[in-house]
Parts: C-alpha cells; sequence; structure tokens
C-alpha cells in the first residue's frame, strides 16, 4: 500500500453495461483531455456485448473488471476493492460510459482537486447534439450548470454529483453506503456527504462533459422517471426536509416551488375563471408565461452557443409540463403510497446509445 504521500493523484473509473457502442470512444477522449492511461480502469457490469472485449483492447486486461450485473453502485464498490484504487489513489473520478469530456477537461479538472478543502469535485454537464430531446436538455442543462449549480456551490447545497462528471477524495469513501439501493445513486451519494457531514463538495464550472439524452419519447419518460423516484426515494431515506439544515431548506424550497406551480395551474387558474368567468385571464398568464419561457431559451442558446436548440422551443413548454406531471406522479408513489422502497438491480442502456458526432469527436 502507497502512503499518502506517495498516492497517485486521479483514477478514472468508468462503470458500463453494455456499451460496445461508445466504450472506445469514451475511453480515447479522456486520454486525449488529460486522463493518464494507466489510470483508467473500466468496471463491466454484466455486459453481454462486446464491452470488456473493446475496453481491453484500449486499456489491457489488467485494467477491465467483469462483474455479475448488480448494478452500477455494486460493479463501483467492486471495482474499488479490485483496483485497490483508495489504497493507490488521493481521488477517483467516475464517468458514465457515454461521457463525451470536452478540451482539455482532465487538466482543467485536475486543477480544481483541492484535497485539503474538499471531499468531492464536480463539473459542468450539456448534451451532446441529438433531436428535439437534446435540444431540450442543452436549455435545461445550460440553466441549471451556469447558474443553479453556481448557486448551490455558494450556498453549500449541491444536491447531485451527476454521473458524467462525479469525482470523490478517496479517504471519504469507506464512509459511503454504496448498496443504498437507489434508482438514482449518484444523488443518494451526494446526499450521503451532507447528512455526514464529510465535508464540502466543489464545482469546477470550466470542466465541461457531454452526455447523450435518449432519443425518443418513451425512453425520455422513462429516464425522468426514474430521476424523480430517485430523488424522492433519497428525500424519505434521509429525512430530507426534516432538519435544520441549509440542504433540507433548499430542498424544501425545490418541491415547494413546484407544488406551488401545481396549484396555480389546477387550483387557482380554473377557480379564476370560476369566480371572475374571463377565460382570456388564463390565456394572459399562459402567453406570459411562454414570453418569459423563450426570452430564458434564447438566452441559454446564445450562451452554450447553440442557436439551433430554438428550433424545437414550441416543445419545450409540452416538456415542461410533462416534468411537471413525472414529478408529481413520483412524488406520489414514493412518498404516499410507500412504492419503490428499494432501486432496480442494475441499469440499462439498451437503444439509448449512439456514436458520438464528429464535431465533438475531434
Amino acid at each position: 500500500m502507497l502512503s499518502n504521500q506517495r498516492k497517485l493523484k486521479l483514477a478514472l473509473l468508468i462503470p458500463a453495461h453494455n456499451e460496445e457502442v461508445v466504450i472506445q470512444a469514451t475511453i480515447r477522449r479522456a486520454i486525449k483531455t488529460g486522463q493518464t492511461k494507466r489510470d483508467i480502469y473500466v468496471v463491466s457490469d454484466g455486459s453481454s456485448d462486446k464491452t470488456v472485449k473493446l475496453a481491453k483492447e484500449l486499456l489491457g486486461p489488467d485494467h477491465v473488471l467483469a462483474v455479475k450485473h448488480s448494478g452500477k453502485a455494486g460493479a463501483i464498490k467492486k471495482a474499488l476493492k479490485r483496483f485497490e484504487i483508495c489504497e493507490r489513489y488521493t481521488w477517483m473520478h467516475v464517468a458514465d460510459a457515454d461521457s463525451l469530456f470536452g478540451a482539455n477537461y482532465f487538466k482543467v479538472f485536475r486543477r480544481g482537486l483541492d484535497a485539503k478543502h474538499y471531499v468531492a469535485v464536480t463539473g459542468y454537464v450539456q448534451s451532446q447534439p441529438g433531436d428535439w430531446v437534446s435540444k431540450f436538455r442543452v436549455y435545461e442543462y445550460t440553466l441549471a450548470f451556469t447558474l443553479i449549480r453556481r448557486l448551490q456551490a455558494l450556498f453549500g447545497v449541491i444536491t447531485v454529483m451527476p454521473g458524467p462528471t462525479s469525482c470523490l477524495r478517496t479517504d471519504i469513501i469507506k464512509h459511503l453506503d454504496f448498496t443504498a439501493g437507489s434508482l438514482t445513486e449518484d444523488f443518494d451519494i451526494t446526499v450521503q456527504i451532507h447528512r455526514k457531514k464529510l465535508g464540502r463538495i466543489r464545482y469546477v464550472a470550466k470542466a465541461k462533459t457531454y452526455t447523450q439524452d435518449p432519443q425518443n419519447l418513451h425512453d425520455y419518460i422513462e429516464q425522468v422517471s426514474r430521476w424523480y423516484r430517485g430523488f424522492f426515494q433519497g428525500v424519505r431515506a434521509h429525512r430530507l426536509g426534516l432538519r435544520p439544515r441549509r440542504l433540507d431548506a433548499y430542498v424544501i424550497f425545490l418541491i415547494g416551488q413546484t407544488v406551488l406551480y401545481t396549484l396555480e395551474l389546477v387550483v387557482w387558474l380554473p377557480l379564476l375563471v370560476i369566480l371572475t368567468h374571463r377565460g382570456y385571464d388564463v390565456s394572459i398568464f399562459f402567453v406570459s408565461e411562454l414570453v418569459v419561457y423563450f426570452a430564458l431559451a434564447a438566452i441559454c442558446a446564445q450562451i452554450a452557443r447553440r442557436l439551433d436548440i430554438l428550433s424545437a422551443f414550441p416543445l419545450f413548454y409540452f416538456l415542461r409540463l410533462l416534468n411537471l406531471y413525472i414529478f408529481i406522479k413520483a412524488f406520489v408513489e414514493v412518498i404516499l403510497l410507500k412504492r419503490f422502497s428499494e432501486g432496480l438491480v442494475g441499469w440499462s442502456t439498451t437503444n439509448r446509445r449512439y456514436l458520438m458526432t464528429a464535431e465533438l469527436a475531434k
């Protein structure tokens, strides 16, 4: 075992399940953007395709582990032991197998690894170019990571380190439970850092990575449903909102604003029409919302340098309302009906992966 003074700085661990379409591109991109090849590891969680073979072609057999299908968190735990990551490295970066790291990502990311003041670090996530779902995600991610994530970091309430860009100081890993059975392991691990008072989480906005989005409405609904159900699993498991801490206050704010908006749509507006007999008030409300929403989308398009996303704007408002419905549905399922007490074993990427676009592959 190496002493703390002799530990290597950063390991990259890529958990994968049937990722033959993207695994080699992700590994090559990691190397190109500053990660040393000898410090990259892949753990295949029961892959039935060529994921293991393709990963070994680039990294060699000693850096690739195949385990029985048991879930992302379980695969990570086994990889930690097999590769002795905690003993050999100061930091462990976990990235999804479809992560496409931006220019100089790891060079920039390393500069943010301040082991004296932080126990975890996360970067900026953006969508790879795609269809209308990806265009909507460009808007969402740009707003979230340009503004909201900076405010979260400022007040110490980062709620989730997303799968494409999640890094932990290895000495805290022994305090984390990777077998919590959550549908969203990333959210659960992040909340554990807060709940166990392990330390501060840093946001490195200049470390940008691109992720793949669902290619159709069905897969989008499945993904968002998993995210929201996992969120409420964490709320229930960690009793978020019931303690006098900043994270709890922030979670109450998130849920509260959604509840208020829902009441506005389904109770207050209909009641206003019934009491005043002025249906045009509803039209004014929705038109005003669309104007504000379009202005935000235009600003995000400019920031992301993706003006093409505005071509899908008419669908943005539909997806926003769909997200609201899924959020309320997940709240009822998990909090009120006590369903989804445990996460499903493993994860599926069937029909969700596609080759990266040529411009990002450069």
